[in-house]
């Protein structure tokens, strides 16, 4: 019986086709878990501190402070700090250079941002400082010098202020250096002068830094008193 191979039918095996696999969306990165915030608000206006008003010197308690001095040198030291409305630490700039007998004036360096310039020395500013050079003599250097020479310090002026304002029975809130500039730039404005004249008389850059002194006292309020005292009824 000859050999015949049998050939059975048998289907291919299938193909496995690929499947496409979908894209999944990238996640989003985790976010970290934020405190609630809460609902957005007005913040609430910051209340306006009314403006201290500098306090200064009445005529009478300018005149007791001088009748207190009896040195030269703090006489005429002071009497520039009054009518020039100088700072304690600007005093002590002063050079003898500064000062021109001729035309008596005094070039005054002006600190904190301030303008320098020229003073013009008023009759008794004059007569004090006069007096004063007498005994400095006649060698450069400071105007007001210490016991080493060189220009007074600001402590110094502070310490005579409270010897010299104790001997004249000035308020203890009124005995310090800057008490001096304070008490010119109202006196200046009770004389009638303008915010400007002020301004440039201080050295002030900014006129808000004049405009302080200005509601404390001014010639239209006096003005203004006199005409009301006896019609305003």
């Amino acid at each position: 019986m000859p050999n015949t191979e049998l050939f059975i039918d048998s289907p291919e095996p299938p193909r496995l086709i690929p499947l496409k696999r979908k894209r999944r969306a990238p996640s989003a990165a985790p976010q970290l878990a934020s405190p609630q915030t809460p609902e957005a608000t007005t913040p609430a206006k910051r209340k306006r501190r009314p403006q201290k008003q500098p306090g200064y010197l009445q005529p009478e308690e300018v005149e007791r402070f001088f009748r207190a001095i009896e040195s030269p040198r703090d006489r005429a030291l002071f009497r520039l700090m009054y009518h020039a409305g100088l700072r304690a630490s600007e005093v002590g700039l002063l050079q003898l250079r500064d000062y021109n007998p001729r035309t008596e004036r005094i070039f005054i360096h002006r600190l904190k941002g301030s303008h320098d310039g020229e003073h013009h020395l008023c009759r008794e500013e004059s007569r004090v400082l006069h007096a004063w050079l007498k005994v400095r003599g006649p060698w450069p250097g400071p105007l007001f010098p210490s016991n080493r020479r060189s220009g007074i310090k600001r402590i110094m002026i502070h310490y005579l202020v409270q010897n010299y304002g104790e001997m004249a029975d000035i308020p203890l809130k009124f005995r310090h250096a800057h008490i001096f500039k304070h008490t010119c730039a109202t006196h200046l404005f009770d004389k009638g002068f303008g915010i400007e004249q002020v301004q440039d008389w201080l050295g002030h850059v900014n006129v808000q830094s004049t405009a302080i002194y200005a509601h404390i006292t001014n010639s239209r309020r006096t003005q203004m008193a006199d005409e009301l005292r006896d019609t305003w009824k």
